[in-house]
């Protein structure tokens, strides 16, 4: 299953086909409201050549899709709570580096949420940070590189993020 902006999609193969059935944002009430066949990748151009049969459309498992949608429905709707707070965080983060400059309280409150979107696991969260506090990535980059070397943010081998630490903990505290 893929989420997008506007709804989200869950893909079937069906022999040298693939098969996305899209339903938009909110709850699952039905089937999908479009559905795409497209030759899978790797598909030999011999099987996708007889083009799409009414055996391929048959096979399709609507039902399991649409099972499968409405319990990834709560997940999408808990998903989009996550992204609502990551952006209000991020865009307070903003408002302090206008307000203070790269002030200790910028710094912590970036680490915080740099955190959050990699534990998380959303992507790119230093571009994302960038446009959420108005500067381009490489800026966000030794803003968090000056956040680790003062001591708010762990470093983790080889993968975004890292752990706050308890003197980040202090600054965010102090400014609530």
């Amino acid at each position: 299953m893929s989420t997008g902006r506007n709804g989200f999609e869950i893909t079937q193969q069906q022999g040298p086909w693939t098969v996305r059935m899209w339903w938009p944002n909110g709850p699952v009430t039905g089937g999908p409201q479009r559905i795409t066949v497209e030759q899978a990748d790797g598909a030999s151009a011999r099987d996708a050549a007889r083009g799409i049969s009414t055996t391929v459309l048959r096979r399709l498992d609507l039902a399991a899709a649409v099972n499968l949608a409405k319990a990834d429905s709560e997940a999408q709707h808990m998903w989009e709570d996550v992204v609502r707070k990551l952006t209000e965080s991020g865009e307070a983060a903003g408002h302090l580096l206008a307000n203070e400059g790269v002030s200790d309280r910028y710094l912590a409150t970036l680490a915080a949420v740099y955190k959050e979107m990699s534990d998380k696991a959303v992507g790119a969260p230093v571009s994302w940070l960038g446009r959420l506090v108005d500067r381009r990535p490489e800026t966000v980059k030794d803003h968090l590189k000056k956040a680790r070397r003062q001591g708010y943010l762990s470093t983790l081998a080889g993968k975004a993020g890292g752990e706050l630490t308890d003197k980040a903990q202090s600054v965010l505290t102090e400014g609530s």
